[in-house]
């Protein structure tokens, strides 16, 4: 019998494992896992809100476990809920499509999203279920990062950042030469990224960043949905060779951790200053409870400011760490007990790899829960929890270029005002005393993207024709 045989077979095996595990886990997610009851710091807090002048004081909220769940963490165990007369109980999503559809079928009251779902469920895009979801906050922005396996470091792939060192103005190019030449020495079961759901941005990231270097995602490799847990199992057992998860599990993968594969790019470095989750609900808990929803998006305006003064970052890396959260604390004592958590809340991040060389980068806005760092362009007065429509529209021209839709939709402000509600977002800011831009649109200059194409919100098809490699792009044709 063949080698590639007993290969096949053990990876078949090793999927089988894996989902019987998942499937065990995830029956037992919010009875065993979620945080229950209420902190002694919690109970200290004397509500500014009286739960009786709220329509529906009590309600469930979601929460995946990766660095993003820290505002709902901090929520928690703070008393921000408690503040706002919530009653709150927190629910372990297994996955970004749990968290999604807990909303839309009504088992959650409110949830974490990934950036693209609220656009994509009032779209229909990628055969999304039609719903109206709706978002007047960014929870965080960065905090992700793509992973490759050890084989496409052995190649010769390296960090994105070593190629602009090393190129400059031809990182793109260079990049796509060894990214062309892995692949082309690859069988197609070994042509597979991974994301966390086909609405994300990171889906939307792994094909930009391919297509920036030449290589058309849509012919290149397939893109698989993996829960953010499970994504370091399924690159060890060989089911993907790169993955776009935010933080811990790309730090989980690097040498001197799992020592699996090294990061190749943070989310940041593709597209500088990106929302990564909004706090989703359904359009109709809105309407039916209006104070209830403000006192949730105060809640978790507050929770975020905290999570965002850099000292509260250590204690906000240790909170991750317990088990109703992320779980990922290091077997071994003698080492920080954030050694996972931290590198993407305190921001000393390391992207790893196989020569020994420390790839350690310090910086401000590894995630940036509300003050934005000076080094990232933004507005006067903006705050990281502030949306910008213009952003869902952006969101909407990756779902056509990728073929999720068949046009840009001709109401695309209509539908980004509907999901995406900054007004709202103002109201409530208003009552905080949080000052906040007055537009809904902005320019995304092109020093912020990683081909240097910047985004015009007012002319959305015309940036997507400007890409050569998109879905149902037209052929072209040359004579000799």
């Amino acid at each position: 019998m063949s080698e590639n045989h007993w290969k096949r077979r053990d990876f078949i095996q090793g999927i089988g494992l894996m989902t019987a595990g998942l499937a065990l886990s995830s029956c037992g997610i919010s009875k065993d896992k979620s945080a229950t009851g209420l902190t002694e710091a919690a109970l200290a807090v004397e509500p500014l809100v009286k739960p009786q002048d709220l329509e529906k004081p009590n309600i469930t909220v979601g929460y995946v476990p990766v660095n993003d769940c820290a505002p709902f963490a901090i929520a928690w165990k703070k008393g921000f809920f408690r503040k706002y007369g919530l009653n709150v109980k927190l629910s372990r999503e297994a996955s970004w499509g749990n968290s999604r559809d807990g909303l839309i079928f009504g088992r959650l009251d409110a949830a974490p999203v990934v950036s693209g779902a609220v656009t994509n469920a009032r779209i229909g895009a990628e055969g999304a279920r039609h719903a109206p979801l709706c978002a007047a906050m960014t929870l965080h922005r960065h905090g992700n990062a793509m992973t490759m396996n050890k084989e496409m470091w052995d190649f010769g792939i390296r960090p994105w950042f070593e190629y602009q060192q090393k190129y400059g103005d031809g990182a793109l190019a260079a990049f796509g030469k060894d990214f062309r030449g892995y692949f082309d020495t690859q069988s197609p079961d070994k042509k597979v990224w991974a994301v966390v759901l086909s609405s994300a941005i990171y889906e939307y990231f792994v094909r930009y960043i391919s297509a920036a270097a030449g290589i058309d995602p849509l012919k290149e490799f397939r893109v698989i949905i993996v829960s953010p847990p499970q994504m370091v199992t399924n690159m060890r057992i060989g089911a993907m060779q790169a993955y776009m998860v935010a933080e811990p599990w790309n730090t989980r993968a690097i040498t001197g951790n799992e020592g699996i594969g090294f990061t190749f790019a943070q989310g940041k470095e593709i597209w500088q200053g990106h929302p990564d989750r909004l706090l989703g609900v359904m359009e109709s808990f809105i309407v039916n409870y209006p104070k209830t929803y403000r006192s949730l998006v105060k809640a978790m305006i507050e929770a975020c400011q905290y999570c965002g003064k850099p000292e509260n970052h250590q204690e906000v890396a240790e909170l991750l760490t317990e088990r109703s959260f992320t779980g990922a604390k290091p077997k071994n004592s003698g080492v920080p007990m954030t050694k996972f958590t931290g590198p993407g809340i305190i921001g000393n991040y390391n992207y790893g790899g196989f020569d020994g060389k420390n790839r350690t980068i310090k910086a401000e806005d590894t995630t940036i829960f509300s003050e934005i760092p000076n080094n990232v362009p933004h507005e006067k007065a903006e705050d990281s929890t502030f949306l910008w429509r213009s952003q869902s529209i952006w969101l909407m021209t990756q779902a056509v270029r990728w073929g999720q839709i068949k046009e840009m939709p001709k109401n695309a402000d209509q539908i980004a005002a509907k999901g995406w509600r900054t007004d709202l977002y103002r109201e409530i800011a208003a009552e905080m005393g949080i000052q906040c831009p007055q537009e809904d649109y902005k320019v995304e200059p092109p020093e912020v993207f990683i081909d240097k194409k910047g985004f015009d919100p007012s002319d959305p098809v015309g940036y997507l024709n400007s890409f050569a490699i998109r879905a149902n792009a037209p052929s072209r044709f040359f004579m000799s």
